[in-house]
């Protein structure tokens, strides 16, 4: 069974095909949150900060750090964020950008094993972050598209998959270093968007026995009711062998559906992880009601 391992200069996070399904959280993203874009441009982190943590405090085991903004210094503010976060929280984080000399920068200023998000299958884009990657000891997500954009035939993602682990193992970097990204489409503008991802996930894990994951809130974009979605979505993500996700640990009804899910699969031994989260307190007050006695009035 592949077990892919990321840590802080404290603390470690296995993924793997046996274990706790692992969360990473999605917030310290300045994608479509203008305030956050133009916060974080200026320099003010107070919003990066308490959404650190506030998901490490909801449960998150790993945290994705993203500065993609537009005409900003991308590395640098990369690079602070990341020094940031480390000196808040101590989970590993996933290094979040499409730059290579973000990514670079990212790298240089993490302390411990970073998850780097992330390598395509395009070849200019693999001979640049694969030998990144392998320099700095790292994991990283690849994900499943090429030169020729998001194929919708499963078959040709996986293949996009198969090369990127084929051409990672040439720079010295295990399948165990690798999380693929099997690419979610929209399901309002997809139908088969869940299934692809589904059959998929079954063919990586069985096939090229990698770990996985995926950016979760894709699948609802365009619809009402998001997290219903995205719950359900990863509930059965989870059941066909899904070991990871960027999503909003933020949100309850999706951290409900991910630990009922890891329960149902025989990743949460005893239920202890759903019992310890879920089973209701006795107060103080009701434990007096019970035990102790009225006093008299004279």
């Amino acid at each position: 069974m592949t077990d892919t391992m990321i840590s802080s200069a404290t603390r470690e996070t296995v993924i793997g095909f046996d274990r706790p399904f692992v969360m990473i959280g999605e917030r310290i993203n300045p994608t479509g949150r203008k305030a956050l874009a133009e916060e974080m441009k200026n320099g003010d982190f107070s919003r990066v900060e308490a959404d650190a943590l506030a998901q490490v405090a909801a449960g998150a085991p790993v945290l994705d750090v993203n500065a993609g903004i537009p005409l900003a210094d991308e590395p640098a503010i990369l690079a602070d964020t990341i020094r940031l976060v480390q000196s808040l929280v101590d989970v590993p984080l996933s290094i979040d950008s499409s730059i290579v000399a973000a990514l670079q920068a990212g790298l240089e200023a993490y302390e411990g094993k970073a998850l780097v998000n992330s390598v395509t299958g395009e070849d200019e884009q693999m001979e640049q972050v694969l030998p990144l990657v392998a320099k700095h000891g790292a994991a990283v997500v690849a994900i499943s598209n090429d030169e020729t954009g998001i194929s919708e035939d499963p078959d040709v993602r996986f293949a996009v998959a198969q090369k990127i682990v084929n051409r990672a193992a040439d720079h010295g970097i295990p399948a165990s270093d690798i999380v693929v990204d099997p690419l979610v489409m929209p399901i309002g503008a997809m139908a088969t968007a869940g299934q692809q991802v589904f059959q998929l996930v079954r063919r990586l894990r069985n096939e090229l026995k990698v770990n996985t994951t995926c950016g979760a809130s894709n699948v609802s974009f365009g619809l009402p009711e998001r997290a219903g979605i995205n719950s359900a979505f990863l509930a059965m993500a989870i059941a066909a062998g899904m070991t990871s996700a960027i999503t909003n640990p933020l949100e309850p009804e999706i951290v409900r559906a991910i630990r009922a899910a890891d329960v149902l699969a025989g990743h949460d031994p005893d239920c202890a992880t759903w019992i310890s989260t879920y089973r209701p307190v006795e107060t103080e007050s009701r434990g007096r009601r019970r035990g102790g006695r009225r006093r008299a009035t004279a």
